[in-house]
């Protein structure tokens, strides 16, 4: 039932329940329908007894000194909520196939971020199931979840969890998530996990009620820091590392996306950040199993591949600096942290060639130096998108700005990430141009909420033209029900038209840009400096050949330059004899 330290522990006869309670002299065990039981508590913390009586599907909990109750913190299951119970679950028991899936090669990645909750109209991993199919037929080889450890409430993002080894209870039993990863596995889709090790939740996190989860040195933007270099820091890191581990090797996911690495504070002789992706690694073993981060501080050495390009720390970052050169070009919008990428005319094709924009530069509107050298990493080491969660849900009315604009404009958008060497993601439901808003949304208690909502209120305060009686409410539960997935317009005209030109993209990807990226070598591409505006990318192949994006992202049209790059043309939008039409992309292959 359990290979970790954390969590029960199934015995020939019964169950052994543990937790580590250093800041407790006496914890008892309330065992539902069983009674308390007088826990042992050993010098190093460990508070541990057996119980014949407990078996799978037994609701328990802790009673510490002062009479608070709380569920396990390595719960597997938690049926009424985070402070409910916790159920004993046997995983071993559920039958599947997954043992014979190795995964997929990461060449061969095409990413779909999605929201369990939001992603259909149940909600639920079941339902996600009847979705598959409709992924598998555009194109997509990989999903991406959104967090789904427990948070409070029966709603969330995902980020605010505080049982990181319970699957979120609203959206189904362990059991309903394993049938997800089977299924996915059987139509040749992988399975991403994203896990938030950086932060707890503020709602529903007995921990530090017992033990020193936190540190006292380290802060992060949503509060203090975990506890990963302090005193008695060896069972907090054993907790997270596992967790990792519990993922990959307990559900068969394929990969894991670790939220916000640049606030896992750390200054032990060892980042936890290397001890998880080492875990995992041996963990895995000859399993293709991925790791992707995501990093403000667009941290390159966390991507460095060993001599020969092969082996890595982690596989990939989320590509930031892309998304917003492209989204200003796209949009026009120049508040906020796009002003960076407005005043340099060549974010666009840098961010293609060498993945960060800004690789230790100052940056106006940061006020600072951001980012180190990227240059000398593979296109493959970044993931590349126009929507993500963030993207769209940090706007002030969580809505997607790209599905407003005109179709010519979307489809070049897309041309040019889709077909990108670079790692293609993207939101649900945005290959037929879904227009549901994706504004953040949570469900805590009544004085966490209005801190919530009085906190946005004054982020949003500074947004040009943004009046705060406009802001969506992050709390009504009407808030979250805009965010579902309208299913039905994806067969209307404009969507179907939207999903046939998104996957005929994803076939072009599929047959003629994954055969390559083997072939890329180990370094980025070469951006041409241009006075026309033009975007013009070229990747050098190991077989000498060479694969070019030639673009006009503008509203202008430009006149054919006689240096226009020649070859195989393997994909062109909106081409013109003698002249590049606004919003036109030409990807080739020649020499």
């Amino acid at each position: 039932m359990s290979r970790f330290s954390f969590g029960p522990v199934a015995l020939a006869t019964g169950i052994q329940f543990r937790l580590w309670a250093p800041h407790q002299r006496r914890v008892l065990l309330n065992l539902d329908g069983g009674g308390s039981h007088e826990m042992t508590r050993s010098p190093d913390g460990w508070h541990h007894c057996d119980v014949a009586c407990a078996k799978a599907g037994s609701l328990y909990s802790f009673i510490l000194d002062d009479g608070l109750i709380v569920p396990d913190p390595a719960s597997r299951f938690q049926p009424w909520d985070v402070r409910g119970p916790s159920e004993i679950v046997d995983l071993d028991s559920f039958a599947c196939n997954s043992d014979v899936w190795q995964g997929r090669a990461w060449e061969e990645m095409v990413f779909y971020e999605l929201h369990i909750g939001t992603f259909t109209k149940e909600g639920t991993f079941l339902a996600a199931i009847d979705r598959l199919d409709h992924l598998k037929s555009l194109g997509i080889t990989a999903i991406q979840i959104m967090p789904i450890s427990d948070f409070p409430g029966r709603r969330g993002w995902g980020y605010d969890g505080v049982l990181p080894y319970a699957p979120e209870s609203t959206y189904g039993r362990p059991e309903h998530l394993k049938m997800l990863i089977e299924a996915a596995h059987k139509r040749g889709i992988c399975v991403f996990l994203d896990v938030v090790y950086n932060h707890f939740g503020p709602d529903g996190n007995f921990m530090p009620d017992y033990a020193p989860i936190f540190s006292d040195r380290h802060e992060t933007p949503w509060g203090s820091g975990i506890n990963y270099d302090g005193v008695d820091c060896e069972p907090v890191r054993r907790f997270v590392v596992e967790n990792a581990v519990y993922w990959i090797s307990e559900y068969r996911i394929d990969g894991l996306r670790l939220d916000a690495v640049h606030a896992m504070a750390d200054n032990s002789g060892a980042h936890i950040l290397h001890e998880i992706a080492r875990r995992i690694r041996e963990a895995a073993g000859d399993r293709n199993v991925h790791l992707v981060v995501e990093n403000e501080a667009n941290d390159s050495d966390l991507l460095r591949r060993e001599d020969g390009g092969g082996a890595c720390l982690f596989t990939a970052q989320w590509n930031d600096d892309f998304h917003h050169a492209l989204h200003v070009a796209a949009t026009g919008e120049t508040f906020g942290y796009y002003a960076d990428y407005a005043s340099n005319p060549l974010s666009i094709g840098k961010a293609l060639a060498e993945g960060f924009v800004f690789q230790g530069e100052h940056m106006p509107y940061r006020g600072a130096k951001r980012g180190k050298q990227s240059a000398g990493l593979p296109a493959t080491a970044f993931v590349a998108f126009i929507q993500n969660h963030d993207q769209i849900g940090n706007r002030a009315m969580g809505d997607r700005v790209i599905s407003s604009l005109p179709d010519e404009v979307i489809r070049a958008v897309a041309a040019v990430y889709l077909l990108s060497p670079q790692m293609p993601m993207l939101f649900m439901g945005e290959e037929w141009n879904a227009r549901e808003p994706f504004p953040y949304f949570c469900d805590f208690n009544a004085i966490l909420n209005e801190q919530v909502r009085h906190g946005r209120r004054a982020e949003f305060s500074r947004v040009p033209g943004f009046a705060a009686d406009d802001l969506l409410d992050p709390t009504e539960p009407s808030t979250f029900e805009a965010a579902k997935l309208d299913w039905s317009k994806r067969d209307e005209q404009s969507g179907a038209s939207h999903l046939e030109f998104y996957a005929s993209l994803l076939a072009v990807r599929h047959k003629r840009i994954i055969p390559l990226l083997k072939k890329l070598g180990r370094y980025g591409g070469a951006l041409e400096h241009r006075e026309d505006r033009l975007v013009s990318v070229t990747w050098r192949l190991i077989d000498d050949r060479r694969l070019h994006l030639f673009s006009n992202l503008t509203n202008e049209p430009v006149r054919m330059p006689d240096d226009a790059p020649d070859g195989e043309e393997i994909f062109s939008l909106r081409a013109a004899d003698g002249v590049i039409a606004p919003w036109s992309v030409f990807w080739r292959i020649g020499v």
